[in-house]
């Protein structure tokens, strides 16, 4: 973006707009003397030069006409590298650039076609045949070679969503120019669902920007190298990411999708209310406290919901004592007010931010147990728990921390200190933010004893949320950061990687979620339901028909299926 523009791209002052760079094509010129040179070079289409010689030649540029902009907010902060990236506006952020081999269905579990138009399974081995019709936003065209070189990327950097595939796969190799061969060290029976996590990246242009063998990883953080529906024009990871759509993109989109998205970072409450009352704001982010939510319908916002198989999690760190003792756990566990916690979700006699959870595990997913009763507050079974806890809780101050960005979930972290004081608990509250909390909890020694966080299937496999939250294998990240060991649940979920019949799976993981329920590496507050506010004259088809709704958490947030009305 030009020094000289306004954060829509305009000149002010003027009707002129540069809306993006696509292909390398200028779809609209700023006037004579702005920084358009620079602009074009800087987003490495080579354009430059282009652009400058037309508006030297004095050819004119036609005025700017309204624009169709979306404009949606999300916590910071944003990573565009999609082998980073983990967190639910990460997630938007791939899935808008970037494209994998499968996505999840639709209005149902499992996965639908995308890059890939069909694949066979014989035992560990996984042929993919990809359309041949799909081109990089370079211009480069999609083939084999760019999955082969994405999953080796991932796997090196070994960060993202790299765990769902470590120790999984034995070789990649690209088959001609439109198939491609995952051959796995042995069967694995989540491994279709995790593909929706391998964003495919232009090899080409990815390796033209790398520096010292780093995969481009510092390039990667602030460009997109995709062939998704819309490319970066400019990013600020902690203000925001603006974005444009793709032309020539391979599915169609929604009528009246948005030529341009601004996808803003960090917006408090007061901010996101300001901007909808006056048209400046389309989507809020599902984090506003629910009487802004309430305040907003009432303003004329409507609200919508994505399940998301995501859970509301009180971490518990199980290495820090009194909480390295079940007993403890398990006293806090009884001692919470579920009913209270859920009351506070409520945003209208309609719309509900939570539902109660009767374990780890949120409706929808493998080893769900209907039958299972959900967890009520009980004061006598805690205290008793709490007589059977080895430590003296007077010696052990509790410190919880409640993430900065998600203001709502401090009245989580003052409810624990008022209930917990009457077990002889010291409760120390601590606002954290996201960024200096997901570097404290990679040491269970730094990390707080609890820390209320959403956490989500990563895929549309159990797999992906129980094995990633509790197997010890795992390294210490904010998903597993309650930091639980446990032998026999290692075991089971172990095992239903390996199962490939669903009943049998569904019973593995039935016993793996009852394990969990008795020993409380976490209080399982409530399954969330994402609430967003809307503003009047956008439609956010996805959330608004249940047939048309992914179940994975992020996936729904796809720009080219939302329609909004032009921007003056």
């Amino acid at each position: 973006m030009s020094d000289n523009q306004d954060a829509d791209g305009r000149f002010p002052g003027s009707t002129w707009a540069c809306h993006a760079c696509v292909r390398g094509k200028c779809e609209v010129f700023g006037p004579p003397g702005t920084n358009q040179e620079g602009f074009h070079m800087n987003h490495g289409f080579g354009t430059g030069l282009l652009c400058a010689t037309i508006l030297a030649s004095g050819i004119a540029a036609a005025p700017a006409l309204a624009e169709r902009i979306l404009r949606a907010d999300e916590a910071p902060i944003g990573e565009l590298d999609p082998a980073k990236g983990t967190d639910y506006g990460d997630t938007v952020l791939a899935i808008n650039l970037y494209d994998s081999l499968v996505y999840p269905a639709q209005g149902a579990s499992g996965v639908q076609p995308h890059l890939a138009t069909g694949w066979s399974i014989d035992g560990a081995v996984y042929t993919f045949n990809l359309r041949d019709d799909v081109t990089f936003n370079s211009g480069n065209p999609l083939t084999s070679a760019d999955v082969v070189y994405s999953f080796e990327r991932l796997m090196a950097i070994g960060q993202g969503h790299s765990g769902l595939f470590e120790g999984v796969v034995d070789s990649v190799e690209a088959q001609g120019d439109h198939a491609v061969v995952f051959t796995l060290t042995e069967p694995f029976a989540p491994f279709l669902a995790s593909l929706v996590r391998l964003s495919i990246v232009d090899s080409a242009t990815v390796m033209a920007n790398e520096a010292d063998g780093d995969w481009a990883s510092v390039w990667m953080s602030q460009n997109s190298a995709g062939s998704g529906p819309y490319v970066v024009v400019s990013h600020d990871p902690q203000t925001e990411t603006v974005m444009a759509y793709e032309p020539d993109y391979f599915l169609e989109p929604a009528e009246n999708y948005p030529e341009r998205v601004r996808y803003r970072y960090g917006l408090d409450a007061p901010a996101v209310r300001a901007l909808m009352a006056r048209g400046g704001h389309d989507i809020s982010s599902q984090w506003l406290p629910p009487e802004v939510l309430a305040a907003l319908a009432e303003s004329g916002a409507s609200l919508v919901t994505e399940a998301g198989l995501t859970g509301e999690y009180f971490k518990l760190n199980t290495r820090r004592a009194p909480l390295d003792d079940v007993h403890c756990r398990r006293a806090l566990a009884y001692a919470f007010d579920y009913g209270t916690l859920l009351q506070l979700t409520r945003i209208t006699p309609e719309t509900t931010q939570g539902r109660p959870m009767s374990g780890a595990l949120p409706e929808g997913l493998l080893g769900f147990d209907p039958e299972r009763p959900y967890f009520e507050r009980n004061m006598a079974l805690a205290q008793e728990e709490q007589a059977l806890c080895a430590h003296d809780v007077a010696d052990y101050p509790l410190e919880v921390a409640w993430i900065a960005e998600t203001p709502a979930r401090e009245r989580g972290a003052l409810m624990m200190q008022a209930i917990y004081s009457q077990l002889g608990y010291k409760v120390a509250i601590v606002r954290t933010p996201w960024v200096l909390l997901t570097e404290r909890v990679t040491n269970p020694e730094t990390a707080p004893h609890v820390v209320e966080i959403a956490i989500s299937a990563v895929s549309p496999d159990t797999d992906s949320l129980l094995f990633n939250m509790y197997h010890s294998s795992m390294p210490h990240t904010w998903m597993s950061s309650s930091y639980y060991v446990n032998p026999e649940l290692d075991a089971l979920l172990d095992e239903g990687r390996m199962e490939t019949d669903p009943a049998a799976r569904q019973e593995l993981y039935a016993q793996a979620n009852a394990i969990l329920a008795e020993e409380v590496p976490d209080i399982y507050g409530y399954e969330l339901l994402s609430t967003f506010a809307v503003r009047e004259g956008v439609t956010f088809h996805n959330l608004a028909d249940p047939a048309r709704t992914y179940p994975v958490s992020g996936f729904n947030l796809r720009f080219m299926d939302i329609s909004v009305p032009a921007t003056e």
